[in-house]
């Protein structure tokens, strides 16, 4: 009897702590609902913490404006509690939830105001787009204002006409701080720096072990830590080309794993950027070259693979490989030309007999 007493005791004191919790929602004008209840105690959620969520965002007519699992790849939502997320209120409510938990939002206008904005943002990255993409460089609350489209009718009406809206989270994971990597953006300037070298060594064993995809997103990354922290500075001071120091190595490496993806006219788009600040860079002539010879521009092929021999003569079997494979490749492409070329004028003399 003693225990089962003090069972009712604890769930009394939980549920009393949810009651309190609701109230307080209530009065900064969000109603939750539970739809199904989450696992152990409710985290501290200090600081720092990162979580995990899947969201759906809904009017209050039950019109759906985005769901995580139906955007890009289905990936949950990541958000790190006190960065200044636009949208507050998420951090607000999530911070209400036990791992595992189901719950609904509604939420008033004065909670909604940005989110077309954060929506924009979000399926921005869900397209494989710049987040920032089609935007004005002004604070949110004067973008919203601002008569500027944001490329999807459904929030142009939103921005228009702000509504309440119901958010329905279910919170997958909640890991506490220093217990995982921080993403780029999340960091601190140190951070970033510290980061760089450790994801780039990543990047290397990645694409040793032939996963050239990883290897690709892990040299992307570095490069994004690393540019931020560029757009900080002034192009040409010191500090700036100490950065750019560190990123044309990373994004030669990157340029190795887009050749491999069959990516040539972006591998020449980046060697021609490092080449026109560093023109005696034997890696960029020898990527751009072979990327030239990819898309067949065998002038610029064999230019670009010359300048990396008179910059590093050890790279001649190297090169020499290079230029036998592109002469083959040429050999074959005109013979095919002349078989397609032949094909063509013995039908057109056949129609010509015809007629």
């Amino acid at each position: 009897g003693s225990l089962q007493g003090a069972g009712s005791g604890s769930a009394d004191a939980s549920g009393t702590a949810m009651e309190e919790q609701t109230a307080a929602l209530r009065a900064e004008g969000i109603e939750k609902r539970v739809v199904s209840c989450g696992k152990g105690e409710l985290p501290a959620y200090p600081d720092g913490t990162k979580v995990v969520f899947h969201y759906v965002s809904a009017l209050l007519d039950g019109s759906v404006l985005d769901d995580s699992r139906a955007l890009g790849s289905g990936k949950p939502m990541e958000l790190i509690l006190g960065k200044k997320f636009k949208l507050p209120v998420w951090e607000r409510v999530v911070s209400t939830m036990k791992e595992g938990e189901v719950a609904q939002f509604t939420c008033d206008t004065r909670h909604t105001a940005l989110y077309p904005l954060v929506s924009q943002s979000l399926r921005n990255i869900a397209d494989g787009r710049d987040p920032m993409e089609g935007r004005r460089h002004c604070c949110g609350a004067a973008q919203i204002h601002s008569h500027h489209s944001l490329g999807h009718p459904d929030l142009d009406t939103l921005t228009s006409d702000p509504q309440p809206l119901v958010f329905t989270l279910e919170l997958m994971q909640v890991l506490t701080p220093g217990s995982y990597r921080q993403e780029p953006w999340a960091m601190t300037d140190e951070e970033k720096l510290a980061a760089v070298p450790v994801i780039h060594q990543e990047g290397n064993q990645l694409f040793k072990n032939g996963h050239t995809d990883e290897a690709a997103e892990k040299y992307h990354s570095a490069i994004a830590c690393l540019k931020s922290l560029q757009m900080k500075e002034r192009p040409g001071d010191e500090a700036w080309i100490r950065l750019d120091y560190m990123i044309t190595p990373l994004l030669l490496n990157y340029c190795q794993c887009r050749y491999q993806q069959g990516q040539y006219y972006e591998v020449l788009e980046h060697c021609s950027s490092i080449l026109y600040k560093y023109e005696d860079n034997v890696k960029a002539y020898f990527k751009r070259g072979k990327a030239h010879a990819a898309v067949w521009n065998e002038r610029e092929a064999r230019a670009d693979l010359q300048k990396a021999l008179e910059l590093d003569p050890s790279l001649r079997p190297s090169i020499t490989r290079e230029l036998q494979v592109l002469e083959q490749r040429m050999r074959q492409k005109h013979r095919e030309e002349r078989e397609r070329y032949k094909g063509i004028f013995s039908t057109a003399q056949r129609s010509a007999v015809a007629e």
